[in-house]
């Protein structure tokens, strides 16, 4: 199946404002699992080129406030309730820049991190999957009880040793493929909901 770039997604998002196609991937799966609500504080992991950060600053309002994280710069944005931070998510001293910047717990953490593909199969699996677990260890320093992670992977056989990572962490884990989704695609998403609040993270957040 040939590939199109320029597909109805990515002209739709040039059309309405958006920075990537990638923003109706969030449309549909907001739609789907309501992870956000206005007023949340939001934190989303891999925000570079920034179209989920204007899906969910539009969703969660003036009252609500966005943490975008990427290793990569990106243009500064006219939405007041988008805080930008460039860093590695997988440190402590990113985490806690993060944790600083919230002001208190997170509702809800996103996470579009994927690889830069080398086409050998194990070693992007293998990639994918520390992908995975990089933004599971964020959301649980991150998340208040009963918070939602929202996390890409991709298909593999691999994956069923970090489903229960990720059961263990949330009440309610369910798998999806959003509509916007480039067709060729292996990618599909995670929605974890209702995080548990383990001893250990509970006591190292503020109270709110």
């Amino acid at each position: 199946m040939t590939y199109k770039p320029h597909d109805h997604y990515f002209k739709k998002a040039k059309q309405e404002g958006y920075r990537s196609r990638a923003a109706y991937k969030l449309v549909e799966l907001q739609r789907r699992f309501r992870v956000m609500k206005p007023g949340d504080f939001v934190v989303d992991l891999g925000a570079a080129p920034g179209g989920w950060l204007q899906v969910a600053a539009e969703i969660v309002g003036p009252a609500g406030k966005v943490i975008g994280v990427d290793l990569q710069p990106i243009e500064t944005f006219r939405e007041p309730n988008i805080i930008f931070l460039q860093g590695d998510i997988t440190t402590a001293e990113t985490r806690a820049k993060i944790n600083d910047l919230l002001g208190g717990p997170a509702h809800c953490v996103l996470s579009d991190l994927a690889p830069k593909l080398s086409g050998i199969r194990d070693a992007d699996t293998a990639r994918c999957l520390e992908l995975n677990r990089a933004a599971l260890a964020a959301a649980t320093g991150l998340l208040r009880r009963g918070g939602a992670l929202l996390v890409k992977s991709f298909i593999s056989g691999e994956l069923q040793a970090f489903t229960v990572e990720l059961k263990k962490n949330f009440s309610s884990v369910q798998r999806t493929r959003p509509e916007a989704t480039r067709q060729g695609s292996s990618e599909f998403y995670f929605c974890a909901k209702d995080f548990r609040g383990l001893r250990a993270v509970e006591t190292s957040l503020s109270p709110t």
